[in-house]
């Protein structure tokens, strides 16, 4: 009989329709079948001996929250039998609701050993026995996941040991996920774990990839790329993580109307198995990155999102290395110029900080100077070591890039019909934060803010702690400039403040917007004096 393996993850929606994922364990027919009468049905896909669907649900009524079951080959599969969580629904706010987004990254889904969690609480499990506890309470409209939904090379023992009995550790890459069988045990780890499953059957998500989805500092420069292709390993690592996102994490990015017209999509579910389409999409990827774009755009009302691919779409040839290749700025540019009037928030979002502390910063600028030959070859070679020792490699490490986003946030927050804001949210350097930009040339009209939140679960020496403390400081500051004058570095187009935290922990943020205002909350996982764990604001301050 048919079953699920993973799922449901209730994954698009807006006012009419919704998208459900789900994994089951045979070929069948899925169905979403919800209280209200809406519903959706679609036969399963095959990728890899693995069977999924996306069941596109109609009828869906604005304003509303509607329970929801799935169904294979018409008989019910989810909510379990004994489920000790309320039913999942899908709920279609309206403008009038405004929206709430929560938000973060880097969530290491090892299961607890022995009962106790070596990082710490999980902030989405936390997230989700709160939501359970009382389900018509406060929720998310929509959790934007900013990256490292799962670790390729930072394996769990259970899973090193699973992967043991597949083939020879000692052999490359080892303890790290090999390819797309693997690549699914990472998701099952994670999305098994109960109260994320049931989370994510009940909260929209969008999700973004960085680079431990892959590979630590994926696409840091091109002599790191040559490195990794002259290994025997690295293509089937890579094509298996490509086509295991775009099953996993992409397709649900994506509306019904662009699926419809996504020819890849089309290829999948028209052959009894899709394999050799995904690998070849997955090929083409490696071979021309320009020609496949894994940014897309969420617009939530008068909200826009617009997740920005900061891995994958780079240029890394020194003489012209950019953050996003021209297709992609271009996109971006016209993503965010598109009818702005339609618009009061805009959030981009970007697995990589644009604004990171000073120190780290001008040491990222001096860096990108030094690796494209400023002070000549010999520093050339000690800047590529320290640049992949370091983990330099955020938008500060290409200064044409963050100076263009710089301009692009600057032209968009300005003049009639400009934005009440202009966040930009973040993960990946496990701590959170918030830091304001200033323009010495213009004073934009809307509130620019980057907002970091990172890890949900996950942990950070404490050395790194106290440099990242010490990276806002003044003496810190004074420093950047002196490495940054080395490397002949030119100004940032905008200078900037930090004007919350630095705060440590599993987190998350949420931005409530409604209408022009906008708050903005930071919550931490906490274990409580009776063993329980609980949700904690460190902060919470009005921005707009």
């Amino acid at each position: 009989m048919a079953g699920l393996r993973l799922g449901p993850l209730l994954r698009y929606t807006d006012g009419s329709c919704a998208t459900v994922w789900v994994e089951t364990n045979r070929p069948c027919t899925a169905e979403v079948r919800c209280a209200d009468g809406a519903r959706g049905t679609t036969r399963t896909f095959q990728v890899a001996g693995h069977h999924y669907a996306l069941v596109a649900v109609s009828g869906l009524t604005p304003g509303t929250s509607t329970e929801y079951e799935v169904l294979l080959d018409g008989t019910r599969a989810w909510p379990p039998p004994d489920s000790p969580f309320p039913p999942s629904v899908i709920s279609t706010p309206t403008e009038e609701d405004g929206l709430r987004v929560a938000f973060g990254s880097c969530r290491w889904a090892a299961p607890p050993a022995g009962g106790k969690d070596p990082v710490g609480p999980d902030a989405l499990d936390t997230l989700s026995a709160r939501i359970a506890a009382a389900p018509g309470g406060e929720r998310p409209d929509v959790l934007l996941l900013l990256g490292d939904q799962v670790y390729a090379d930072e394996v769990s023992d259970a899973t090193r040991q699973w992967i043991s009995g597949r083939r020879d550790l000692n052999e490359p890459p080892g303890e790290q996920v090999a390819d797309y069988e693997e690549y699914t045990h990472l998701y099952y780890e994670s999305w098994r774990d109960p109260e994320v499953r049931w989370l994510l059957s009940t909260v929209p998500s969008c999700m973004i990839f960085d680079d431990h989805d892959v590979i630590d500092d994926w696409n840091t420069s091109a002599a790191w790329l040559a490195d990794m292709r002259a290994t025997d390993w690295w293509r089937e690592r890579l094509m298996s993580g490509l086509m295991s996102y775009w099953v996993y994490q992409q397709l649900g990015n994506l509306s019904p109307d662009e699926l419809a017209a996504d020819p890849l999509y089309a290829a999948v579910r028209e052959t009894p198995d899709g394999t050799d389409a995904l690998r070849d999409f997955a090929a083409r990827a490696d071979a021309e990155p320009a020609s496949v774009r894994w940014s897309y755009r969420r617009d939530f009302g008068r909200t826009r999102l617009l997740m920005v691919d900061s891995r994958a779409a780079r240029v890394l040839e020194e003489d012209r290395r950019t953050m996003l290749d021209p297709g992609e700025a271009a996109w971006l540019r016209e993503q965010v110029l598109d009818e702005r009037e339609s618009y009061d928030h805009l959030l981009i979002g970007t697995s990589l900080p644009w604004l990171l502390p000073h120190l780290v910063h001008d040491v990222e600028a001096w860096n990108a100077a030094m690796c494209g030959g400023e002070r000549g070859a010999r520093w050339a070679r000690r800047g590529e070591r320290i640049r992949r020792g370091a983990d330099l490699e955020h938008w500060s490490a290409f200064p044409s890039s963050f100076d263009a986003l710089a301009d692009l946030i600057a032209e968009a927050g300005t003049g009639p019909g400009a934005p009440a804001t202009i966040s930009v949210l973040s993960g990946d350097v496990h701590h959170a934060y918030v830091a304001e930009p200033s323009w010495a040339d213009r004073a934009p009209d809307s509130r620019v803010a980057q907002l970091t939140c990172s890890p949900v679960h996950n942990s950070v020496p404490p050395s790194i702690r106290l440099g990242f403390r010490f990276g806002w400081s003044a003496p810190a500051r004074a420093l950047g400039r002196r490495i940054a004058r080395h490397g002949r570095c030119a100004p940032a187009a905008v200078s900037w403040r930090k004007t919350g935290g630095p705060w440590f922990g599993n987190q998350l943020m949420t931005l409530t917007l409604r209408g022009r205002s906008a708050r903005l909350r930071l919550e931490q996982a906490r274990t409580d004096r009776g063993g329980g764990i609980t949700l904690r604001t460190a902060m919470e301050r009005d921005l707009a």
